[in-house]
């Protein structure tokens, strides 16, 4: 066990990052537990409380009684430096126990500029960072999360990558590992043991092949029993799934310090730009009753003043109404507000805006991702500026005078006048408010426009499209605040260095491993932080490692070409992506799965959306 004493935890910012003992975390007699599992999340403490999933599969392993998860995050800078001056090995919260100690080391994959964390934890917790290198009283790395849908830039690292929803295998993992463990079985025996489950894929069982142009040959199994595809899991009947009545309360105030509600998974919609619209496919949602009943536990277990719904598209959800005023109902008598997500305006309730702003105000949420209807049609937003502009008009009358827009820069297509276009209806936006009556208008409108640079991401019908340059982002950033004009709007933008990596890494195979392993080298951590991130060390990381930014990044791919990701079977189809790429080429849009079904392969789970009628 690490002792924590006094001494070291006055020496750091915020201590209670590492103490562990909160209100509804667990505690078990570790000579009563046959497994012990690290859920390891690759940032700091209060960004991984924040995270649904980590809660959701820490309270589903735990409530087996031969398993104790625990927790371990990213230790911030100054606590790291402590601990490798005093050779204190990365330890767990619950018990403070060395990770190395644990049967396995479970990553959630939430963004790719986090990877250098899982290898500086690794190297922390003294576990060799190959899995090749790895002996058997090693701790077994399992991946998972949205990023492991391309697991290739971490292979070498990672002994199996979960593909799909954690709480439909981990049980079977759990008892064959147990098994194998009383048998005194090998790490390899067991690794070999997985390839014959669903949604496992162990990458040292394979081996990618290039042509002399540096594109893949091919994707070759090197085991007998190794599948050619791995076909994604997913939770059949989501009023059944687990979903845990508590939730564990941080010591100090987390990102999104709330209860949060899953409503469902998957998304209608089919944004063309979204990895998360077309992975956890299909829409499969939970009844009202259930969720007002893990509402009235949750609140009651956990003491927040908050409760947050959470999904892909909130307003999308079938029982909304009926819901919403429940939820309403049961908020008002407990003085608890809801926390809206980000909502299209084309489907906003003024009637669920009014409710919710009687028990507190807060900002309102929209994302018209582009500002141009061209180029929401080649995204395929579906929503016009019309709608956009009637939807403010309601909540600016409903008492609104804070609201933030999410727009994308560098959409494939993307013209000068559809960044200007942004500007413009931001102004629109800014007009509509002014022209309410005076009576209705609660002081200044405070309006803030944020970009994020448009990322090519696997299993979008955008992952065939180059990304534009640093200095393309760079002059569009400058050009788009140029363009605005009002001084009620603010600008923020987010980093076009931190975007390419992003890009560079999404769409990697396994030689972007190297690239990884050397920025890590370099001292490369916490890499989303902007005042961490340190373009200069990764450009020579690049350079140590061979990896051609612009191969990666900027490069338009063919529709044959063989991606690092081909062997991940989600569902949906390449040649639905490909039908959805060439119409995003016409700038004609789709149907969402409610109104049309347009044949995206989804359908092969037997559940959801795809078979409501």
């Amino acid at each position: 066990m690490t002792i924590l004493s006094d001494h070291i935890l006055k020496q750091v910012d915020k201590p209670a990052r590492y103490i562990g003992g909160e209100i509804n975390a667990y505690n078990k007699e570790l000579s009563q537990i046959d497994i012990r599992f690290a859920f390891a999340f690759p940032d700091v403490y209060e960004v991984g409380m924040s995270h649904l999933g980590m809660q959701i599969l820490y309270h589903f392993l735990n409530r087996r009684e031969d398993t104790f998860c625990e927790r371990v995050f990213s230790p911030w800078v100054d606590m790291e430096k402590i601990m490798r001056e005093k050779q204190m090995p990365l330890f767990s919260l619950e018990t403070h126990s060395p990770i190395k100690d644990f049967d396995f080391v479970g990553f959630t994959l939430q963004y790719e500029m986090s990877y250098t964390n899982i290898l500086n934890m690794l190297d922390l917790a003294g576990i060799p960072l190959l899995s090749k290198d790895r002996k058997e009283d090693d701790p077994i790395i399992v991946a998972g999360g949205p990023c492991a849908y391309n697991p290739e830039p971490l292979a070498p690292f990672i002994d199996f990558f979960y593909i799909g929803e954690g709480e439909l295998a981990y049980d079977e993992i759990l008892d064959l590992y147990k098994a194998y463990k009383q048998e005194g079985r090998t790490r390899t025996e067991f690794l070999e043991a997985l390839l014959e489950i669903e949604g496992m894929y162990v990458p040292c069982f394979y081996e990618e092949v290039y042509k002399e142009d540096g594109t893949i040959l091919e994707k070759k199994p090197l085991h007998p029993k190794a599948k050619t595809k791995i076909r994604k899991l997913i939770m059949p009947d989501m009023d059944d799934v687990y979903y845990p009545t508590t939730q564990v309360i941080p010591w100090i105030q987390a990102v999104h310090d709330r209860v949060t509600l899953e409503m469902f998974r998957g998304c209608l919609r089919g944004c063309r730009f979204c990895q998360a619209g077309m992975i956890y496919r299909p829409v499969r949602e939970k009844s009202k009753d259930v969720l007002l009943g893990y509402a009235e536990k949750l609140l009651a277990s956990t003491g927040y003043e908050e409760i947050s719904l959470a999904s892909l598209s909130t307003s999308d959800y079938k029982d909304l109404e009926p819901f919403a005023n429940e939820l309403v109902e049961l908020c008002e008598k407990e003085c608890v507000n809801i926390s809206l997500p980000s909502l299209r305006i084309d489907a906003f309730s003024v009637d669920l805006m009014q409710k919710v702003q009687e028990v507190r105000k807060s900002s309102l949420t929209f994302a018209p991702e582009a500002g141009t209807q061209r180029m929401r049609d080649v995204i395929n937003k579906n929503i016009t500026e019309e709608e956009i502009l009637r939807g403010c008009d309601l909540a600016f009358n409903g008492g609104w005078n804070r609201v933030k827009l999410y727009f994308m820069l560098g959409l494939p297509g993307e013209t000068p006048e559809d960044v200007v276009g942004i500007a413009n209806l931001a102004e629109s936006i800014v007009n509509t408010y002014y022209n309410i009556d005076k009576s209705k208008r609660q002081g200044a409108l405070q309006l803030v426009v944020s970009t994020s640079c448009f990322v090519p991401k696997a299993f979008t019908p955008f992952q065939w499209e180059p990304q534009d340059t640093c200095e393309s982002f760079i002059e569009k950033h400058v050009m788009l605040k140029r363009a605005i004009s009002s001084k009620q709007i603010k600008y923020n933008h987010h980093d076009a260095k931190t975007s390419v990596l992003e890009a560079v890494i999404a769409r990697g195979d396994r030689r972007v491993a190297g690239l990884i392993y050397e920025a890590f080298k370099l001292g490369c951590t916490f890499d989303s932080w902007s005042e961490h991130f340190d373009g200069e060390k990764w450009n020579e990381a690049a350079r140590l490692s061979n990896v051609d930014f612009a191969f990666y990044a900027n490069r338009r791919r063919e529709y044959d070409e063989v991606f690092p990701w081909d062997h991940i079977d989600i569902g949906v189809t390449k040649n639905f992506l490909i039908r959805e790429s060439k119409k995003a080429h016409e700038a004609v849009t789709t149907p969402q799965c409610r109104e049309k079904c347009s044949g995206c392969g989804a359908s092969k789970f037997n559940k959801g959306v795809c078979y409501e009628n």
